[in-house]
């Protein structure tokens, strides 16, 4: 089954407000089987236009993990916090899995 991905964009407006979201939607991402695979202040653009000043990737075992854990009770508490110090984008994609080099 292909790994789900979290990608938020956020555009913060209350740093101190984005450190008790980090602090509240931890605890939720560790239940949900979250692994952070990159938090980055400046992406590398290379076309076109990217929104905020953080990126955010999170990986879970599936798309429908991912959703879960967004649509959970234990981020729902969160998620209030992120939305009132950043606006963001947030998306789910599914991962693809690429068939064994020996096949």
């Amino acid at each position: 089954m292909p790994k789900g991905y979290v990608i938020l964009t956020e555009s913060i407006n209350d740093p101190a407000g984005m450190d008790a979201y980090s602090r509240a939607a931890g605890p939720s991402m560790a239940e949900g089987g979250a692994s952070v695979l990159a938090v980055d202040g400046r992406p590398q653009l290379l076309e076109g236009e990217w929104h905020g000043d953080r990126t955010v990737v999170l990986e879970f075992e599936s798309a429908e993990a991912a959703r879960a854990w967004y649509e959970s009770e234990a981020y729902g508490r969160a998620k209030p916090l992120r939305q009132a110090a950043a606006d963001t984008n947030v998306v789910i994609i599914t991962g693809s899995e690429q068939p064994s080099r020996g096949a």
